[in-house]
C-alpha cells in the first residue's frame, strides 16, 4: 500500500497583503502530478486545510477541486482532518458528496464516518468514533485510521467523555487511542494515526512553531509525546508544525509532513515536503520524503547599506523578501524607493535605528523583529513601570493567541 501524507495547505492564506493563491495552485497540481506518478493508493491531509474559518470562495474551489482530482472518480480514498485553522462544521458540511468520489472528511475527533462502498473499490468497512478502517481498489488487506482533528483541550476531553477536568490531555488521549488500537487494529491491516497536536518525543527538544501560527501547546491541547502512540501503530501523519521532521522512530516514523509553501519568513529558506509511505501489515513502514518544487522561497537579510541591499535584491527577483535595514536614521523617501523599486516581491521593509538616543523626541526604539510574545512583554512592562508579566497573564496572552473565533 503506497501512502501520501500532506498536511498544512492553509488555503486563502496571505504574506501579509501579498497572494499566494497562485502559488498554490501551482504546488497543489504539483502535488496531484506526484501523486499519479507515484502510484499513491491514500492521501492524508493532517489539517489546516484552509488558513480562516470562513475563507475566500476561490480557496473552497481550489479545495473541492484538488480533492476531486486526487480521489481520481472513486479509485483513490482522500481523508482529510480539521486542525487549528480550521471550522469543523464547515469540513464536514460536504461529507454525503464528498463520499460518493471516496474523499472522507473528519471535522471533531469524535466524527463517525458512515461506512459506503463505492463501484471504484472504495470501501469504509467499519467506523467509530475517530476511527475508520478502509478496503482499498486491488489491495487485499484494509487500512485502519485513527483520527485525531484538532480540538482545544476542553473541547477534547468533551468529545471523548472525560469528566475529569485535572486529566492530563496526554493520557486521555493516550487512553483513547490504545483503546482504539486494542479493538481494531492488528497485524491484518495497516494502522496509521493522523492528528492535528503537538507531539515531541519526551525529554527531547521542543520543535519550534512558526511565527504566525496560532500556538497549541500552550493555552490549547497540551504537549503530547510520542511514548502515547499505540504499539500497534506503524505511522504517525501530523499536521500543525510547518517544517518537514521526523519527530521520533519509536514506536513507529512519527513525521510533521510540511506545509506545501512557505508561509512566514520564520520559514525562510526552508525546503519543502510530501511524505510518501511504502506500508504493509506487520511490518515497518518506508518513507520516502519528496521535496516541492512550486512557490516563491522566502528570504530574509540585513543591511547597513542600501548599496548592497539592492545588490542582493536584483539577484534575487523570483522571492519574497523580508529586509533589515541598520542605519543611523530612519530611511529617507528616495532610499525606500531604490528599495521598492528594485524588486517587486518586498514583503517588509525593517529599519534598525542604531542612535535613536540623539532623535529630537527621545522615543523608545521598537524592536519589531521580535516575535508577538516578546513584544507583549515589551508592551506590558512599558504600561507597568517595568514590571514583567506573571505566569498567569502570559498564559492568557498565549491562550488568547490560540483562539480563532468561531463563526
Amino acid at each position: 500500500m503506497k501512502i501520501l501524507h500532506t498536511a498544512d495547505w492553509h488555503l486563502g492564506k496571505r504574506l501579509e497583503s501579498f497572494s499566494r493563491f497562485q502559488e498554490q495552485i501551482e504546488v497543489l497540481n504539483e502535488i496531484c502530478e506526484i501523486t499519479e506518478r507515484e502510484n499513491i493508493d491514500a492521501v492524508i491531509i493532517s489539517g489546516d486545510l484552509f488558513d480562516t474559518f470562513s475563507p475566500p470562495i476561490e480557496a473552497v474551489e481550489l479545495f473541492y477541486k484538488t480533492l476531486k482530482r486526487l480521489a481520481n472518480n472513486g479509485k483513490r480514498a482522500v481523508i482529510a482532518i480539521a486542525g487549528n485553522h480550521d471550522s469543523p462544521e464547515r469540513i464536514e458540511a460536504p461529507d454525503p458528496l464528498a463520499r460518493e468520489c471516496g474523499i472522507i472528511f473528519a471535522g471533531f475527533p469524535n466524527t463517525t464516518v458512515v461506512p459506503f462502498k463505492l463501484e471504484g473499490g472504495i470501501n469504509v468497512s467499519k467506523s467509530d468514533k475517530g476511527f475508520v478502517e478502509i478496503y482499498l481498489p486491488n489491495i487485499s488487506f484494509p487500512l485502519r485510521l485513527i483520527l485525531t482533528p484538532y480540538a482545544n483541550e476542553i473541547r477534547l476531553k468533551t468529545f471523548l467523555g472525560i469528566e475529569d477536568p485535572e486529566a492530563e490531555l496526554r493520557n486521555v488521549l493516550a487512553s483513547q487511542w490504545q483503546g482504539i488500537a486494542d479493538k481494531y487494529c492488528d497485524e491484518k491491516g495497516v494502522n496509521i494515526l493522523s492528528a492535528h497536536l503537538y507531539m515531541m518525543k519526551k525529554g527531547g527538544i521542543a520543535p519550534e512553531e512558526p511565527e504566525d501560527e496560532k500556538p497549541i501547546n500552550i493555552g490549547g491541547a497540551q504537549v503530547v509525546y510520542t511514548e502515547n502512540i499505540p504499539k500497534q501503530i506503524q505511522y504517525v501523519a501530523l499536521g500543525h508544525l510547518h517544517r518537514k521532521q521526523l519527530v521520533d522512530s519509536i514506536p513507529c516514523p512519527v513525521f510533521y509532513s510540511s506545509s506545501p509553501l512557505a508561509y512566514s519568513f520564520s520559514e525562510a529558506n526552508q525546503e519543502k515536503y510530501v511524505i510518501k509511505i511504502d506500508i504493509e501489515p506487520g511490518a515497518s513502514a518506508k518513507f520516502e520524503e519528496i521535496p516541492l518544487s512550486k512557490g516563491r522561497k522566502l528570504l530574509r537579510n540585513e543591511f547597513d547599506n542600501i548599496d548592497k541591499a539592492v545588490a542582493w535584491l536584483l539577484m534575487n527577483q523570483e522571492s519574497l523578501i523580508e529586509l533589515t535595514i541598520v542605519s543611523d536614521t530612519f530611511l529617507t523617501a528616495d532610499e525606500r524607493g531604490r528599495l521598492y523599486g528594485s524588486h517587486s516581491g518586498i514583503i517588509n521593509i525593517i529599519p534598525v535605528v542604531t542612535n535613536v538616543d540623539s532623535m529630537e523626541d527621545n522615543a523608545t526604539n521598537i524592536d519589531i523583529t521580535k516575535n508577538i510574545e516578546d513584544l507583549f512583554i515589551d508592551y506590558f512592562k512599558y504600561r507597568n513601570g517595568g514590571q514583567t508579566p506573571n505566569d498567569r497573564i502570559t498564559k492568557l496572552f498565549k491562550e488568547v493567541l490560540a483562539t480563532e473565533e468561531e463563526i
